[in-house]
């Protein structure tokens, strides 16, 4: 194969672009080098989404999803079903404007806001997470894009127990995390903030959901099968519906490890 003198200059100023992105994306994480696109080191994928469907637990006072079939092979020839629910259904995003007035929807972030680095956090002994737990990651947090804390709660999922206070960020953690450059927090139960603070919403009864949405810390909510994740770093991705306006939507979050 015959190269012109400007098809190898091309070549080669592409090659180094490549060389370059390789690496500016790579992390080191216990003496180990960690790049989130090099889709060939993760070889498993774990599902953490809750099936979707008119059984799941919805927030106290929201209505559950309702699913309708208007057309069946057998008498239409295809199938169709209807799906009446919120955006806030299941495993879910939360976009800033979900709470904040004049900030941004879901669909105004690039799609490389919802995929990225992560790390799981587990706190299922613990009554809250606070500043000087979070601390003692505070190595690996300036290394990733999303934490994933494990409360347990995700094995209350369908029961009355779910919206039990269950483990969440103190205001000085949430505050603390600002500091990072998080694309995403998430969590096997409901809400970032106890459900008992939510009868009318505020930043003093949703005080976490306030700070880290003013940062455009996106917040995904039932996560499920936490207990599944390693220890180290992991890929996360948490891509949601395209809906204009946005102020939340259901995902499928994935792990690849």
């Amino acid at each position: 194969m015959i190269f012109s003198i400007e098809r190898k200059a091309a070549w080669k100023g592409g090659l180094s672009s490549f060389i370059i992105n390789l690496f500016h994306n790579v992390k080191i994480y216990q003496g180990k080098f960690i790049n989130p696109y090099l889709c060939p080191m993760q070889n498993k994928l774990i599902d953490l989404t809750h099936l979707l469907n008119e059984n799941i637990s919805v927030y106290p006072d929201t209505i559950a999803p309702e699913f309708e079939v208007m057309n069946t092979v057998e008498k239409d020839g295809f199938a169709e079903v209807k799906v009446t629910m919120v955006l806030h259904s299941g495993t879910h995003i939360d976009a800033p404007c979900h709470i904040l007035q004049n900030t941004k929807s879901l669909d105004e972030f690039t799609l490389d806001k919802f995929i990225g680095n992560a790390i799981l956090i587990p706190c299922r002994d613990r009554k809250e997470i606070d500043l000087e737990y979070l601390k003692t990651y505070q190595s690996v947090i300036s290394q990733i894009d999303f934490i994933l804390f494990f409360t347990g709660w995700q094995y209350k999922w369908k029961t009355k127990e779910y919206f039990d206070d269950c483990p969440t960020l103190t205001d000085d953690a949430a505050r603390w995390l600002t500091q990072f450059n998080l694309k995403g927090i998430g969590f096997d139960s409901f809400s970032v903030d106890n459900i008992d603070s939510a009868d009318k919403v505020s930043p003093s009864t949703l005080p976490n959901h306030h700070i880290l949405l003013a940062k455009e810390i996106l917040l995904i909510e039932n996560l499920c099968n936490l207990d599944m994740l390693p220890d180290g770093i992991f890929t996360f991705q948490c891509l949601p519906i395209k809906v204009e306006n946005a102020d939340g939507s259901p995902v499928r979050a994935i792990a690849m490890i």
